[in-house]
């Protein structure tokens, strides 16, 4: 554990007790998370499908929704739409995500949220003995037991929320 990495996320987990290993992740010139991130973490011994990466959805009541996939999953519209009630759905904006998440993009986890936006975990995750998420700083991410992520995920909606390829 690093204890030069401190925000909210690493904060909720060590409360928990959860163990976890800090990534860092190079930043490119352009400040900008690198594109490797495959290699990056294949070189580390992790698996880049147990990436969870954090989606930021905004329905049309104005509510925020996060989902929770790994595996490089694309989000099912439909399934989503049904599942929260809501006629339209669209992805966030780019600067609405620090301002509902408290996060930048590149870095929102799927814990240690504002209470108000509802979490949707995607069966994908539960698939991975260990996953990748974002740590709430830019430049790093948190690599953590699925089973331990899944605990402080109880209470998100788990279901299927994505397309099958």
């Amino acid at each position: 554990m690093s204890a030069t990495l401190t925000s909210p996320v690493t904060d909720l987990l060590e409360q928990h007790g959860i163990s976890f290993d800090v990534v860092e992740i190079p930043l490119s010139e352009d400040k900008k998370p690198v594109r490797s991130l495959e290699e990056l973490l294949t070189s580390k011994g992790l698996d880049p499908k147990s990436v969870v990466r954090s989606v930021l959805f905004r329905a049309e009541s104005g509510k925020f929704c996060m989902l929770a996939v790994a595996g490089g999953g694309r989000a099912d519209w439909a399934i989503l739409r049904n599942h929260l009630n809501e006629r339209k759905l669209r992805m966030a904006e780019y600067d609405e995500v620090p301002e509902a998440t408290g996060y930048v993009v590149g870095a929102v986890p799927p814990v240690a949220l504002p209470a108000e936006i509802k979490v949707l975990v995607d069966d994908s995750v539960k698939a991975y003995e260990t996953v990748v998420i974002g740590s709430g700083v830019l430049g790093y991410a948190l690599a953590l037991k699925g089973a331990n992520l899944l605990k402080l995920l109880e209470g998100a909606d788990f279901g299927s929320f994505v397309k099958v390829e």
